[in-house]
């Protein structure tokens, strides 16, 4: 199964991850002692990679990636689908190999499952819970991502049900509060960046008056911060679909429903990546 997203490099990924685990380049590093002093080099190992919880599957290929790199001849086999809901108990991926490649690959490669699963499953409940509210809303999630992992973490929302906000600071402006009290106003804010010829214009606002001038100044996505329900329903009045409208701010699986239900386009969770609780993944081994 191949893994390709754009902007990621999975073979400089797990190469940096795995060096990181084996200490290469500090005094005494460069290689797994347990396995090289425990394991006879020709061992060969068979394991299974199974869910203890009930989670969404969301990187797999990258596991794959991190065994074949110690054992490039391993055989692995992958079960389940990305994006895949599965029962406790489920069994994820089959392999086998060398025993001392397999070990020493094996914590790096479920810390990374693991983290994504994480994700995917926290965003599928938030999908759910969503649509108690609306049918038609979508779930965005933020740039609230690990240094370096944003591109992943951003992939399992995606196999969680989410649609990604914007990747960076490149493919789209968001006028924050900070970006408005250096301009002046929402509207001179928004008229720069239009000026500028940059699309789309995302504007955050906290105040029913600042809609109509970010939209009359070239808004094309108006970011409705921590607002009621009941303020969000007058905002997306007053919007009258000449924007995006997107609620944001403390939302919660408690809250979210509700929040939908204003008649929003999208509602955006920065805690999806920010505080998603790794899933319950584990790998047992025996002598093939």
């Amino acid at each position: 199964m191949s893994f390709n997203l754009p902007g990621f490099y999975l073979d400089r990924f797990v190469r940096e991850t795995l060096d990181e685990d084996l200490g290469v380049g500090l005094s005494g590093g460069g290689r797994d002692v347990t396995s090289d002093s425990v394991i006879p080099a020709e061992a060969r190992f068979s394991g299974v990679m199974d869910s203890r919880d009930a989670i969404v599957v969301a990187g797999l290929p990258l596991a794959a990636a991190f065994f074949r790199a110690l054992d490039p001849g391993c055989a692995v086999e992958i079960l389940v689908a990305e994006g895949e809901a599965v029962e406790p108990g489920s069994e994820l991926m089959r392999l086998s190999g060398n025993a001392r490649a397999l070990l020493t690959a094996e914590r790096s490669a479920l810390n990374t499952v693991q983290h994504l699963c994480g994700i995917a499953t926290m965003t599928r409940a938030y999908v759910t819970a969503m649509r108690a509210g609306s049918a038609t809303c979508t779930l965005l999630d933020t740039r609230k991502t690990l240094p370096g992992l944003r591109a992943l973490e951003k992939y399992a929302t995606r196999q969680g049900g989410a649609q990604n906000h914007r990747m960076g600071l490149w493919d789209a402006a968001m006028i924050k509060d900070n970006h408005v009290a250096v301009a002046g106003s929402v509207g001179e804010a928004v008229r720069r960046a239009a000026g500028a010829g940059v699309e789309p214009i995302i504007c955050e606002v906290d105040r029913l008056d600042q809609i109509e001038p970010a939209i009359a100044a070239g808004a094309h996505h108006i970011l409705l911060d921590n607002m009621t329900p009941e303020t969000l329903r007058e905002a997306v009045a007053i919007i009258a679909g000449r924007a995006a409208s997107e609620a944001s701010g403390g939302i919660d699986l408690e809250r979210i429903a509700a929040k939908a239900a204003s008649g929003v386009d999208y509602v955006s969770v920065g805690r999806l990546t920010q505080s998603a609780p790794a899933a319950d993944i584990g790998l047992d081994f025996e002598p093939a």
